[in-house]
């Protein structure tokens, strides 16, 4: 993981009120992700996660979308991204999703119950959305094989006491402006 290790080292960081927020691009998109980066962490997936008999990965938009989208490409899994908007379709499912800068509607399609499925983020900070997104596949009914978030922000978060539990690859954390790399191997 040496690639996402430095690039997280030279991330700069901007604040959103009260919280510290890392710019990298596989949770912002800019600086420019190079291909090297994205096949480091879609290799490190595929290697850490269960994907024994999973139907579907399940990722929440927007920044996941990347991620899931090349790790389907090499597992060949469908992959269905929970929106930002309502669509009416017959089975849709909305949630609320709150983070440490934000908050609002989302909207899953194409689960059904007994679906097994893997759930891929970009980041976990405050669990927010990720705890979100996990209740409503528990609703439908959906059997959540295995969940992975490529970066931890380290600290408590709202997954803290629920139960679910998500695997990383790299935990960091936001001290004076710079990110520290608290475990750079992550959670298994």
């Amino acid at each position: 993981m040496d690639q996402l290790r430095q690039s997280l080292l030279d991330a700069p960081i901007i604040e959103k009120g009260d919280y510290e927020y890392f710019v990298h691009p596989i949770s912002d998109g800019v600086p420019m992700l190079k291909p090297g980066l994205l096949r480091e962490i879609v290799i490190k997936i595929i290697r850490k996660a269960n994907l024994e008999d999973v139907d579907k990965i399940v990722t929440p938009a927007a920044m996941g979308i990347h991620i899931s989208t090349a790790v389907s490409l090499m597992t060949d899994i469908p992959l269905v991204v929970i929106r930002k908007r309502e669509y009416g379709l017959d089975g849709e499912v909305s949630l609320h999703q709150q983070t440490g800068y934000s908050e609002g509607d989302m909207f899953i399609n194409d689960v059904n119950e007994g679906d097994r499925v893997l759930v891929l983020d970009d980041v976990l900070s405050t669990g927010g959305t990720m705890k979100a997104v996990l209740d409503a596949l528990d609703h439908i009914g959906a059997d959540v094989v295995d969940t992975v978030a490529i970066i931890k922000k380290a600290g408590p978060n709202e997954l803290d006491d629920s139960g679910h539990h998500v695997k990383t690859l790299i935990n960091v954390t936001v001290e004076d402006g710079e990110v520290v790399i608290v475990d750079q191997h992550g959670d298994d």
